[in-house]
């Protein structure tokens, strides 16, 4: 079989207004999906974002919306199913990253942690699962990282929040793969984003290939899983032979 056509597809992708999300969204756009755009603080740059698929020639909409509450979460994907239609493919792209020592990891940075990296891919793949359902056809993305399979240095509350997802991916994909649903993970690791390049300590020379990824290199992955229809189940590592599975 080919690949499938994108074209005419609602993707929403979680944390869209800039790095991963951005790219994401507009590779989807190139490929011929209309795009919801979410974000939680930054409207001027969601906005930048809408203006850009739009001008590839998609629909677009963007959504002020934090994603590990359930209420807003189902108040979202009611605005993109009245605007654009039912959601066909999620990427579970919103996430924060806070790096500690061990010793000052509080009770409420693993709360805040688990809620926006884990909780929210949950809530958000429940609101868009009955559309998906109904077309029997979907494909659902995490974004985990490299952490979930190496530790990390950020901290345990990351790198839990990051292995839940692979567990997430597993659990989804083995339920709905008889109902035209994919679900899979992508792990990338020191990516050209505000949330690597700000952190000082991290240094090119760590990845094994001697420079950072870009975000297109791993928007390109999630298009991909998009259309395919074959892949389920799986993490895609883009981490420039940093682990290697």
């Amino acid at each position: 079989m080919a690949l499938d056509d994108l074209t005419g597809k609602v993707a929403l992708v979680t944390g869209a207004s800039r790095g991963i999300g951005r790219a994401a969204a507009l590779a989807l756009a190139a490929a011929g999906a209309d795009v919801a755009v979410n974000y939680r603080s930054r409207g001027a740059a969601a906005r930048e974002t809408c203006s850009l698929i739009r001008g590839l020639g998609r629909r677009s909409l963007e959504l002020r919306a934090d994603v590990s509450q359930a209420r807003e979460v189902a108040a979202m994907v009611a605005a993109i199913e009245g605007d654009l239609g039912r959601v066909s493919i999620l990427v579970n792209n919103a996430g924060i990253v806070s790096q500690k020592h061990l010793a000052e990891i509080s009770e409420a940075d693993w709360d805040e942690m688990l809620a926006v990296n884990l909780k929210s891919a949950f809530l958000a793949t429940r609101a868009v699962l009955p559309g998906m359902r109904a077309q029997g056809w979907g494909r659902i993305i995490y974004l985990s990282s490299i952490a979930a399979q190496t530790g990390g240095v950020t901290g345990p509350h990351y790198a839990a929040s990051k292995a839940g997802l692979l567990g997430l991916t597993h659990s989804y994909a083995r339920h709905l793969v008889r109902e035209g649903i994919t679900v899979n993970a992508v792990a990338p690791a020191l990516i050209e984003t505000e949330m690597v390049t700000r952190n000082l300590a991290v240094t090119p020379e760590v990845i094994p290939v001697g420079r950072f990824g870009t975000p297109e290199e791993v928007a390109e992955v999630i298009v991909m899983l998009a259309r395919n229809g074959y892949i389920t189940g799986q993490t895609i590592n883009v981490n420039g032979g940093w682990y290697m599975s």
